[in-house]
């Protein structure tokens, strides 16, 4: 029997992507993830998210389901005992699965021990330090409160949650000495904002190297409303100056979440397993940081900085697969596919991920002809607001400029359906003025282009497909029938 590869799922939380040197980005201090593709894996330059927000997103990327299949819409809805997860077929497939880190995934009440064979818990001397507690504190009241900017910090402040799981998986490894394959699944909190970042990481980005964001003070009138309303309830005064050091401090997180991967990576050298292991490296969603004149995300808009994503894998073997760079489409939503059959065992329900096995392997060059991404909510759908705390009408809450809007009935917050290819990309709207764009002309979406006469074609041919995309994807059938009597 051929030997079953160790998994590593290396998953910080709203790492954009496009901020990596590999795939152009001036600004960006990745030299392990750069090194990585150039030697041993290959980085899918479009690879996107089926939702725009954490925990729908990771819902589908671990079933292969769309957020409409079975209803995950939302950041409070995780996926029930009886859903399809793949950490759960891993290790009933005889993985020892190894979990450290965030949730936003399943329901505590159905039990760790369903998903993972270990939950690591963190040490006390990484509980959390002051730095959540300085943040909210020193902005509260201020200037740009809403900016989640902080900022640099020092070494007595750091908040390191991150680096307990980082320092866990890699005593794991070290220690490791069962006979059945294993999987690490590390979700981190990083490089979610409060924008906060320590040395060396902080002062090694080039302020001059980094990018004005796209669009910061646009009117908006072609995008989706909630865009607008979100941005002039967080009335955000921020000069050139300040932006480009939100962004750079952006930047110095993802550049720690380098070094951490680094650190996994050194960890598979050193035991002589790294040629056993298959890695994977992806994102749940991207981070406005400041473009539109927005920091964080919003839930059913679709601009490529919150929707683009990295997707960096190595296969096991020496010169398993293919390295460098791939332009092929692809959807988080192929991991499961791809995972299950570099494991050896076929996911026994239906789902909807294409296995990215071929393109890995240099087999095929296109994945897919376009990508999906989705979000919002039915007008009166009170369980998909968001607001299970009854933050909404705090404005001390720094997400109350979202939840606020998320919160009213003006259309804002409702049900919509991205389709993109390689250069173009529809918004089908339920209660707004649909969108569209040429991105060969327009990488920043700004221009609205789903009146004009000159793509009339193009936008009825991708609404059919988006239209094909919801009856293919509406339901799925349970794989055992019941006795009928």
């Amino acid at each position: 029997m051929k030997k079953r590869p160790n998994i590593v799922l290396f998953n910080p939380d709203q790492f954009r992507g496009d901020v990596l040197g590999h795939l152009g980005c001036e600004a960006a201090r990745t030299p392990v993830l750069d090194e990585f593709v150039q030697e041993d894996a290959l980085s899918f330059s479009n690879a996107f998210c089926q939702n725009p927000v954490c925990t729908p997103s990771r819902c589908s990327f671990m079933s292969g389901l769309y957020p409409h299949t079975n209803g995950h819409r939302t950041i409070d809805n995780l996926m029930k005992p009886d859903e399809p997860v793949l950490l759960k077929f891993l290790k009933d497939n005889g993985y020892y699965v190894w979990w450290g880190g965030k949730n936003d995934l399943v329901s505590p009440t159905a039990g760790f021990e369903k998903y993972c064979s270990e939950k690591y818990v963190l040490d006390e001397c990484y509980e959390m330090k002051p730095e959540r507690a300085l943040f909210y504190l020193k902005r509260k009241g201020q200037r740009n409160y809403y900016s989640f900017y902080y900022g640099k910090y020092d070494e007595a402040d750091v908040f390191h949650k991150d680096d307990g799981y980082v320092d866990g998986a890699v005593q794991f490894i070290e220690q490791y000495d069962r006979e059945e394959p294993f999987c690490i699944y590390l979700p981190l909190i990083a490089p979610h904002p409060p924008y906060i970042a320590e040395e060396p990481f902080y002062g090694a980005i080039d302020r001059d190297r980094v990018k004005p964001p796209k669009d910061c003070r646009g009117d908006l009138l072609g995008k989706a409303s909630i865009l607008r309303r979100i941005r002039d309830r967080m009335g955000l005064e921020m000069s050139d100056e300040d932006w480009t050091e939100l962004r750079a401090t952006y930047l110095a997180m993802c550049a720690k979440v380098d070094h951490q991967f680094g650190r996994v990576l050194e960890a598979l050298r050193k035991k002589h397993i790294y040629e056993d292991t298959a890695v994977f490296f992806f994102s749940d969603h991207g981070d406005y940081t400041g473009d539109y004149g927005l920091v964080e995300k919003a839930q059913n808009s679709f601009e490529d900085s919150i929707t683009r994503v990295p997707l960096i894998v190595k296969l096991p073997g020496k010169g398993g697969g293919c390295t460098g760079i791939t332009s092929a489409m692809a959807e988080l939503l192929d991991l499961p596919a791809t995972i299950a059959e570099l494991a050896g065992f076929r996911l026994p329900y239906t789902q909807f991920g294409r296995s990215l096995m071929p393109v890995l392997r240099g087999e095929e060059s296109a994945h897919r002809p376009f990508v999906f991404c989705e979000g919002g909510r039915l007008f009166g759908e009170r369980q998909a607001m968001e607001d299970i705390k009854g933050l909404s009408d705090d404005p001390r809450n720094l997400y109350y400029p979202r939840l606020s809007v998320q919160c009213e009935e003006t259309g804002a917050h409702t049900k919509a359906v991205m389709i993109r290819d390689e250069r173009f990309k529809y918004v089908y709207r339920l209660y707004e003025r649909d969108e569209f764009y040429d991105l060969e002309r327009d990488g920043e979406e700004k221009q609205n282009l789903i009146d004009s006469p000159v793509y009339a074609q193009k936008i009825a041919a991708m609404k059919e497909e988006v239209l094909r995309f919801l009856v293919e994807t509406c339901d799925t059938v349970p794989v055992l029938p019941d006795a009928r009597e």
